[in-house]
């Protein structure tokens, strides 16, 4: 099979069409019994979190804020997030960090969980700042409180990038990656677009560029609140931040758009679909989610350098030889996420 030499570039978040309902997002891959049950579990957490977020609101506790050893690297700004049961920090976790040092960030590491300190050594020689908190709010609770103690130390930065844990790689190279967010000017860049409910980034990995879109942003981060609900959260949080820059009239687009990743569909992903997807251009009415449903062919086509780790959580054997993800990733790379998956308590 020819090797395909990816050339990245931003794409404009889509702008036509109406907002698409949730159902046909949940119903595209799952039968009418899988749909009703998940919208069932769904449901409960909306409600359950809805009732305690008020009666009991979210308290986060004070953060706890330590100097790491990296220095200020100028006017662009990290807030990486990190979460693992026991608190430890993964070779794969810290390789990022030592990435985004080496791209001209300030990191600032937060975790929503209590690191050893052998570990927060570690981190610190890629760290400006290593802050732990409570996991209220998930990552935008935590990049809303780094961002308000980092300016306080470093100023108001020119660039902001949001990360957290949630991806494993990279398994490209970044650098060009990043140079076509550069490229693209000022605005708010991602790597994924999807399209469910409407057109927004998908938020494990933003750049904000620029000063009208770092305050866009910061603006979202400081009138985000707490809540116990993973879905409103998605709601508020990476829906809404979207919502937000192409409000405030700033450029937002995603390096793997949702066309660009479902003209990359090959056949052994339409046959995983399902029936709905087995006819090429058969996909609308029903969206998908690009790094869950098309990993494959974003990874193999068009050069995207991550995994997510819940989509490798759903695949049978994945810590062994056979498992899927395995042909597409090298011998180095795989040892990382192994291990990692292993700290994140995947058996």
């Amino acid at each position: 099979m020819a090797v395909y030499t990816p050339s990245y570039r931003v794409t404009p978040l889509r702008s036509d069409g109406a907002a698409i309902p949730r159902i046909l997002h949940g119903l595209g891959t799952r039968s009418i019994g899988s749909l009703i049950s998940r919208g069932a579990a769904v449901a409960a957490e909306i409600t359950a979190a809805a009732i305690f977020d008020v009666t009991c609101p979210p308290r986060s506790v004070e953060p706890a804020v330590e100097q790491g050893r990296a220095q200020p690297a100028g006017a662009s700004l990290a807030l990486f997030l990190h979460w693992s049961p026991d608190g430890r920090v993964s070779a794969m976790v810290r390789r990022q960090l030592a990435l985004w040092r080496e791209q001209g960030f300030t990191v600032i590491f937060i975790s929503n969980s209590d690191v050893p300190a052998a570990d927060r050594d570690a981190v610190g020689e890629h760290a400006a700042l290593i802050i732990r908190r409570g996991n209220t709010g998930l990552d935008f609770g935590a990049w809303r409180d780094a961002y308000a103690i980092a300016t306080q130390r470093f100023g108001v930065p020119s660039e902001l990038l949001l990360a957290n844990d949630s991806v494993l790689g990279p398994i490209r190279p970044m650098t060009p990656i990043i140079e076509a967010w550069r490229a693209a000017g000022q605005g708010v860049f991602g790597l994924t677009e999807s399209v469910a409910p409407r057109p927004h980034l998908q938020s494990y990995l933003v750049l904000a560029s620029g000063e009208r879109a770092v305050e866009s942003v910061a603006r979202h981060l400081r009138g985000f609140r707490d809540s116990r609900s993973k879905w409103r959260i998605v709601q508020t949080g990476e829906i809404g931040l979207s919502a937000r820059v192409i409000k405030d009239g700033i450029d937002c687009g995603a390096v793997f758009d949702y066309e660009a990743a479902c003209r990359a569909i090959d056949p052994a992903t339409r046959r995983e679909l399902g029936p709905r997807f087995a006819m090429e251009g058969a996909r609308r009415p029903w969206p998908l989610n690009p790094t869950f449903h098309l990993w494959r062919p974003l990874i193999e086509r068009l050069g995207f350098p991550y995994l997510k780790r819940e989509l490798l959580r759903s695949m049978p054997d994945v810590l062994g030889p056979s498992a899927a993800w395995r042909p597409l990733v090298g011998d180095r790379d795989a040892a990382l996420i192994l291990d990692h998956l292993r700290i994140m308590g995947v058996r």
